[in-house]
C-alpha cells in the first residue's frame, strides 16, 4: 500500500488496511478479535437452542400420540424445550450485545480516522470539496457502517447459521429429508445473488444522491445572505426541491426492487413442497409423525432466513457504498506530508524566494518569483486584483507548495522543515477572517491554549478589540455565533489580529487586516504593530498608503510577475507599474 501523503497525524494512529472497501471495513472489524467471536458464539448457541426445540417438540408429540404415556416423560420434554428456549434467549443476548457493541466500536473508529484524514488533507484538496458533502460523509455514511454491522451483518450471520444449523437436525432425522431444503437453498442463493446485483447500483447512487443534497442545502444555508440579496430564494427551493426529488427516486427505484423479491416465493413453494415431502415418507414409513412435525418446524425456521434477507441485504449494500464513499475521501492523495523528522527551531524570519513558480490546475498564477525578505524586515506586497499576492505569502507557511523553484526560510526549504514547527511561528491576518462559535477567549487564545488571562487581555488591548469585548454580554466568555456573525467586520478582523499577537508569531501576513476598521483604530492597531514588527518578519499585503509607506521593502505583482522591488522612494521614481497603482491608491 503507498505511503499516503499526510499535514497532520496522530502517532498512535491505528494502521487500517485501506487496499478496498471490504479489506477497510474488515480491518475495522479486526481490531476487536473477542466481539465477532462472542457474536459468532451466540449465534451458534442461539440458533442450536433454537432448532433443538423444534425436534424437543417433535418428539414429544411422539410421546403422547403414545397409548400410556406417562406425565414424568411429559414434564420432561416440557423442562428440556423451556431449557432450550431460555438457552435461546440467553445466547440470542450475548449474540446481539456483542455485534452492537462492535458496531459502535467501528463507527466511532471510522469516524475519528475520517476526521483524522481530513485534518491532514492540503489546502488543495479542500478546495476542490463541497462541505455540506464532507459533512454526509463524515455524519450519514459513517452511521451506515454502524447499521450494516447492527443489524445487518448480524441478521446475515444468524441467517446462515439458521440456514446451517436445521440442515444438520434434518439430517440427523432422516438424510431424505434434506431433498426438498437442499433444492430451496440452491434456488435461495440464486434469488438473492441477482437481487443484490440490482440492489448495488441503486444504494450507490442513493448515497452520492444524498452527499449532492446535504452540500446545496450547506450552500444555500451558507450564503443566505447572498440569497436574500439577490432575491434567489424560489431558485434556491427549486432547486433544493429537484435534489430531494432524485434522493426520492432513488427509494422508490429501491423499493421497486425490494417488491420484486423473488426468495419469498421460491420459500413458499419449498414449504408446501417439503410438507407434502414430509407427509409421503411419513406415510411410507421412513420417518414418525413427530418426526415429520419437527421437520416442518424446521423448515419454518427457514422463513427467517429468507424474509430477514430482504432488509439485511439492503443494509448491507448501503453500508458498502456509504463505505467507498468514506474510503475515497481518507485514500485522496495529497501533495504535502507532516515532515515529523524534518527541521525545527526558533525562525530568525529570513526568507528567500528563487526563481518560484506556481500555478492552479495548470493555470500558473506566480512566474519566477525571486526576492530577499531579511529577519525584520517588513514586506509590503502591492498589485492589481488578481496578481497573486495572496497565493505568494501562501506559499512561505506551505498552504501549498511551489511547481517549481524554492521557498527558504532562514536558509532552509520549506520542504524540509517539519511542518508544524514551521506553521506554529508563522501568522496570518486575512481579510475575511473566521472564528468559530465559541467565546471571545477561545477564540483569541485558539493558537495558544495555554495563554493566561493577563496575556488574552493584553493581545485585545494591543489590537484595540478591549473596548468593544467589554460591551459584549459576558465579556470574554461572550459565545459567538457561527463564523463571528454576532459581530461587525471591524471587531471580526480585531480578533484575528489580537490572536495573532497572543500568539508570538516569528513572521507575521496581513492580508489587508484592517480593510473593515476605522482609520482611528487602525492607526493604534498600526502603532502596536509597528512595535511589534520590529521583532519579525512582516508580509503586509494593503492597499493603505500609510502602511505601504514604512515597509522596508516593496515587491510590485503584476499578472503573477515581479516587474519590480525596492523601497517606496525609490519604486516611485523608476517603476511605472508602482506610479499607477500609488496613483490610484491616492
Amino acid at each position: 500500500m503507498a505511503l499516503d501523503k499526510r499535514e497532520f497525524s496522530v502517532e498512535n494512529e491505528y494502521r487500517y488496511n485501506r487496499a478496498g472497501t471490504v479489506r477497510w471495513i474488515a480491518s475495522h472489524l479486526l481490531r476487536y478479535p473477542l466481539f465477532p467471536l462472542l457474536a459468532l458464539l451466540g449465534a451458534v448457541l442461539n440458533n442450536t437452542f433454537y432448532s433443538s426445540l423444534q425436534v424437543l417438540v417433535g418428539r414429544a408429540f411422539d410421546l403422547l400420540i403414545q397409548p400410556g404415556w406417562a406425565t414424568a416423560a411429559l414434564l420432561s420434554s416440557a423442562l428440556l424445550v423451556v431449557g432450550a428456549g431460555v438457552g435461546q434467549g440467553l445466547a440470542g443476548l450475548l449474540r446481539n450485545y456483542a455485534m452492537e457493541f462492535l458496531a459502535q466500536l467501528v463507527e466511532r473508529d471510522a469516524r475519528q480516522e475520517l476526521y483524522t484524514s481530513l485534518l491532514g488533507k492540503d489546502q488543495a484538496f479542500h478546495g476542490r470539496q463541497r462541505v455540506g458533502d464532507i459533512m454526509a460523509r463524515a455524519t450519514n455514511d459513517v452511521h451506515m457502517l454502524n447499521l450494516m454491522f447492527s443489524p445487518g451483518l448480524m441478521l446475515i450471520l444468524d441467517s446462515l447459521l439458521g440456514t446451517v444449523m436445521p440442515i444438520v437436525m434434518m439430517a440427523r432425522i432422516n438424510t431424505r429429508l434434506l431433498l426438498v431444503p437442499l433444492i430451496f437453498l440452491f434456488f435461495l442463493a440464486v434469488t438473492v445473488i441477482d437481487h443484490n446485483r440490482r440492489l448495488k447500483p441503486v444504494s450507490v447512487a442513493m448515497r452520492d444522491q444524498f452527499g449532492a443534497m446535504n452540500a446545496g442545502l450547506e450552500e444555500a444555508i451558507a450564503g443566505i445572505e447572498v440569497v436574500k440579496a439577490n432575491v434567489q430564494e424560489r431558485y434556491e427551493w427549486t432547486k433544493f426541491a429537484q435534489d430531494a426529488r432524485h434522493y426520492r427516486d432513488s427509494f422508490v427505484q429501491s423499493g421497486e426492487i425490494e417488491a420484486r423479491y423473488l426468495p419469498m416465493l421460491v420459500y413458499t413453494v419449498a414449504s408446501a413442497a417439503a410438507l407434502l415431502h414430509a407427509l409421503w415418507l411419513w406415510q411410507g414409513g421412513v420417518i414418525t409423525l413427530g418426526e415429520a412435525v419437527g421437520f416442518v418446524g424446521l423448515m419454518r425456521a427457514m422463513s427467517f432466513v429468507t424474509f430477514i434477507s430482504i432488509f439485511s441485504f439492503n443494509l448491507v449494500q448501503m453500508g458498502l457504498a456509504s463505505g467507498d464513499r468514506v474510503l475515497e475521501i481518507i485514500n485522496a492523495e495529497t501533495g504535502m506530508d507532516e515532515n515529523r523528522q524534518g527541521f525545527a527551531q526558533t525562525i530568525q524570519g529570513g526568507v528567500v524566494f528563487e526563481n518560484v513558480c506556481f500555478g492552479y490546475g495548470g493555470q500558473p498564477i506566480l512566474k519566477n518569483i525571486s526576492f530577499l525578505a531579511r529577519s525584520g524586515e517588513t514586506v509590503a506586497i502591492v498589485g492589481e486584483t488578481g496578481s497573486g499576492k495572496t497565493t505568494l505569502t501562501r506559499l512561505i507557511n506551505r498552504i501549498f507548495d511551489a511547481d517549481s523553484g524554492r521557498v527558504l526560510v532562514d536558509s532552509t526549504d520549506v520542504r524540509h522543515w517539519s511542518l508544524a514547527s514551521l506553521r506554529s511561528q508563522i501568522s496570518t491576518i486575512e481579510q475575511d477572517v473566521f472564528l468559530f462559535s465559541r467565546s471571545v477567549r477561545d477564540n483569541i487564545a485558539f493558537g495558544r491554549a495555554d495563554a493566561s488571562q493577563q496575556e488574552i487581555e493584553q493581545a485585545a488591548r494591543e489590537a484595540q478589540a478591549e473596548e468593544f469585548i467589554a460591551r459584549l454580554p459576558q465579556g470574554y466568555d461572550t459565545m459567538l455565533g457561527e463564523r463571528g456573525v454576532n459581530l461587525s467586520g471591524g471587531q471580526r478582523q480585531r480578533l484575528a489580529i489580537a490572536r495573532a499577537f497572543l500568539t508570538n508569531p516569528r513572521i507575521l501576513i496581513l492580508d489587508d487586516s484592517t480593510s473593515a476598521i476605522d482609520s482611528a483604530t487602525e492607526d493604534l492597531i498600526q502603532r502596536a504593530m509597528r512595535r511589534i514588527s520590529r521583532q519579525r518578519t512582516t508580509f503586509l499585503i494593503t492597499h493603505r498608503l500609510s502602511q505601504i509607506r514604512w515597509a522596508d521593502h516593496i515587491l510590485v505583482l503584476r499578472h503573477g510577475e515581479l516587474v519590480d522591488q525596492g523601497n517606496h522612494e525609490e519604486l516611485l521614481a523608476r517603476c511605472d507599474a508602482y506610479k499607477r497603482i500609488f496613483a490610484r491608491y491616492e
